[in-house]
């Protein structure tokens, strides 16, 4: 007996058990609304999403050409036509999360109003911003399903058997839309008890995977601005602690935590880290700090020192109280993160790298690795970076040091259109696309995600749309560049009543009042254009 009749089946029962007060009850109706309603709560999805991505986990492990990738999604309806898509076109979600960005939800999300990414959004919009995700998930699912009992129901009413039992077989097998979310937490917004609280909030509306970076909460920057400042690692590892005393207080135990150093391009820290012996975390910190030997005599009013291998230094200090890096320490800090994170409960890491090159990443790497065999890293593939002129660059670089001739090209200006056409573009192109595959292969990539993508197709579709409409294009610039391509590409949107919901509420409808009921799906629909 399949699932779906198994549903029916415990719905009859139930129904037969509650006595004639529950005649009017459809076991089948009832059976459908559960089946589209499969997770029941955001702990639910939290469960079962931190299953799915420790499985793949482990099969990146054993096979690290089955690395997961996502895009970033500022809006549940963008997340929802993301994973539609994904099942339109390749058939299966699997492998394919969601990415949560701090940085969309700073910058589209917020009461305030666009913000940069500096953590000064309402931290509670993290949360929500995950519910809607899901919300919009879920009802993708019941919108999937509500298609197929559609279908059902007319394989009866024609009599054929077969094509019943193939729809069935459907529902039996369908592949929710629900999926892993990474969800960024920024710094923690506030001390370590602040971290714990917003945790539960997102663990609770849905998120398997959480990501925290090693900046300063209240001096938080982008990733890619400047001015970033690191706290020691003690005081990151309590917050990875508290994600994890969230994760485990709410009963997902194989949750997700993704440390994330943003070492490589801080050259600032705002405290010197407690020492209570040579070699211990607090001192190898300290130990590239920016620092000058002094005597006990030359010390100035206010100074600060820390006495280190019997020498007294004293750290350099900025006009705004911060303390300075030694230069050319950043990658030496992101390892000695990385290693300090994944020994002390952290699952992955993330670098924030200033470009997309796989041979730097692999060499942080490779050395983390002489110390954590299977680290795994989540990378930002991000548009903050000109992929077009960096990779054009590389290739550029590769060709000089193998003696072959570039004196057509002005390294420089490799962005030009005038290069597009060329053999250096084709390849620059070429790495570009198998960017992902390589670094995963060579540089312990598990998941490749673009953190604000969404947000520049927005804009660019946006600006295609409103030039041509409010020029001499008129109407045509809507139905050739928006519905015409829609109804030939099978993009579902072009029925926008039915993405609503509009057809689920009519089979709700049928459910409560039978042949009462007023559905809004009749033949006076204009929905019905687009069959």
């Amino acid at each position: 007996m399949s699932q779906y009749q198994n549903e029916i089946k415990q719905a009859q029962a139930e129904i037969k058990q509650a006595g004639e007060g529950w005649s009017a009850i459809s076991a089948e109706a009832v059976a459908r609304m559960r089946l589209q309603n499969q997770f029941q709560t955001g702990l639910e999805i939290a469960k079962y999403t931190a299953g799915v991505m420790r499985r793949d986990m482990a099969e990146y492990d054993a096979d690290a050409s089955v690395y997961t990738q996502s895009l970033g999604c500022w809006h549940g309806f963008i997340g929802q036509q993301k994973l539609i898509s994904i099942k339109k076109h390749l058939k299966t979600t699997n492998k394919r999360y969601l990415y949560l960005s701090g940085w969309m939800v700073a910058a589209l999300r917020s009461e305030f109003g666009p913000l940069p990414d500096q953590s000064m959004h309402e931290k509670t919009s993290v949360s929500a911003l995950i519910a809607e995700l899901y919300t919009f998930l879920r009802q993708a699912d019941a919108r999937e399903l509500d298609l197929l009992f559609t279908a059902l129901d007319a394989a009866r009413e024609a009599g054929d058997s077969a094509k019943e039992t193939e729809i069935i077989a459907q529902i039996d097998n369908h592949e929710t839309h629900v999926v892993p979310i990474i969800a960024d937490i920024d710094a923690g917004f506030g001390n370590a008890e602040a971290t714990y609280l917003l945790a539960k909030q997102m663990i609770e509306a849905g998120a398997c995977c959480i990501q925290i970076e090693n900046q300063v909460s209240d001096e938080k920057q982008c990733g890619h601005q400047d001015g970033k400042v690191t706290v020691p690692h003690a005081d990151f590892l309590a917050k990875i602690n508290a994600v994890r005393y969230a994760f485990m207080e709410l009963g997902v135990t194989d949750g997700v935590i993704v440390a994330r150093t943003d070492s490589l391009g801080a050259g600032l820290t705002k405290q010197i880290a407690v020492t209570n012996q040579p070699g211990d975390l607090g001192d190898l910190y300290n130990s590239y700090l920016d620092c000058e030997e002094i005597s006990a005599e030359a010390l100035g009013n206010g100074d600060v020192v820390i006495k280190r291998e019997g020498k007294l230094l004293r750290p350099k200090r900025l006009p705004s109280n911060l303390f300075q890096f030694r230069a050319g320490t950043g990658e030496d800090r992101c390892v000695l993160d990385c290693i300090t994170s994944l020994q002390n409960g952290a699952d992955m890491i993330w670098i924030e790298t200033e470009k997309p090159h796989i041979g730097q990443i692999k060499g942080m790497v490779d050395r983390i690795r002489e110390v954590i065999p299977n680290a795994k890293l989540v990378y930002n593939n991000s548009p903050s970076f000109n992929w077009t002129l960096n990779f054009r660059q590389q290739v550029f670089d590769a060709w000089s040091e193998a003696g072959k001739d570039v004196s057509a090209f002005d390294r420089a200006k490799l962005m030009s259109v005038d290069y597009d056409n060329t053999d250096l573009a084709k390849e620059a192109d070429e790495r570009i696309r198998t960017f992902q595959r390589d670094a995963s292969a060579q540089a312990g990539i598990f998941h490749h995600l673009i953190t604000l993508p969404t947000y520049h197709t927005a804009a660019l579709s946006t600006d295609n749309l409103a030039k041509g409409y409010f020029a001499d294009q008129g109407m045509l610039a809507y139905v050739k560049g928006v519905q015409r391509e829609e109804i030939r590409q099978g993009i579902a949107t072009v029925k926008h009543q039915n993405m609503s919901g509009s057809d689920i509420g009519d089979s709700h409808k049928e459910y409560f009042a039978g042949e009462a009921a007023l559905k809004a799906s009749g033949k006076d629909n204009t929905m019905n254009q687009f069959h």
